[in-house]
This record gives C-alpha cells, sequence and structure tokens, in this order.
C-alpha cells in the first residue's frame, strides 16, 4: 500500500483506538500502522478521549489475491 498524499479528517469519540480506526477506513484491524505514523502528535493510549484530531491517509492498496483467505481477511470498501 502507498500514501496517496491526501487525507481524511477523523475526529474521535470516547473509546475509539487505533485498530478500530484501521478497521473502520483499511477494513483490515491490523493496518493502523498508517495511521499512527501520520499523526505523530498523537500520543499512543489504548483507548482515544473525545474530540481528538486524527488524520487517517488514503492508501492506494495494490492487487491483492482473496482466494483462499478467511471473509475477515478480505477489506471491504467504506461506506459512509
Amino acid at each position: 500500500m502507498t500514501t496517496s498524499g491526501q487525507f481524511i479528517l477523523h475526529i474521535t469519540t470516547a473509546g475509539e483506538r487505533w485498530d478500530l480506526l484501521a478497521w473502520r477506513y483499511y477494513g483490515d484491524p491490523t493496518d493502523y500502522s498508517p495511521i499512527i505514523m501520520a499523526n505523530p502528535n498523537v500520543a499512543i493510549e489504548p483507548v482515544f478521549d473525545a474530540g481528538i484530531s486524527i488524520e487517517v491517509p488514503v492508501l492506494q492498496k495494490n492487487a491483492i489475491v482473496t482466494v483462499n483467505l478467511p471473509p475477515w481477511k478480505i477489506s471491504q470498501p467504506v461506506t459512509e
């Protein structure tokens, strides 16, 4: 995956976590590293307080072969 240079601004609600943001925007809770790297001024805490501005990088995904992957490993597009 590569960053396109664009970001989505996300304002946290109390109790959100890095992995939940990765799941919401990327469909993979283990793909939170790009979000952390894009937000060096945000403390790495187990859960967020409400009202924190998080920049979520828009990623360009490479073609991924999804044959033989379990359903939870197949990315789903974010719809809002």
